[in-house]
């Protein structure tokens, strides 16, 4: 799958945290990484400031960190945007 840079796919990508368990927010703040995950809270914070692209690379590191399983959501379209997400690798 070729990842693609719009605001549709970040979407996408944020409807798939809304289906899970956890928590994702915008803020502002100073993370190596450009994102933060707070595993026992069920929180993930992406830094507000990020480029789209930055964004997206970010979510998508972070679906892989956290290991989601496609048989965990009932929705048809993520399970199949996660099934492709795990066959996808960044390329920075």
């Amino acid at each position: 799958m070729t990842i693609k840079y719009t605001k549709n796919f970040l979407d996408k990508l944020e409807n798939l945290f809304a289906s899970s368990e956890y928590i994702l927010r915008y803020e502002k703040g100073n993370f190596k990484s450009g994102y933060c995950v707070l595993k026992e809270n069920k929180i993930v914070i992406i830094n507000k400031y990020y480029t789209l692209e930055g964004k997206i690379n970010a979510l998508v590191d972070i679906i892989k960190e956290l290991g989601f399983m496609p048989k965990d959501f009932s929705d048809k379209k993520i399970q199949d945007l996660l099934i492709e997400l795990q066959q996808t690798e960044l390329k920075l």
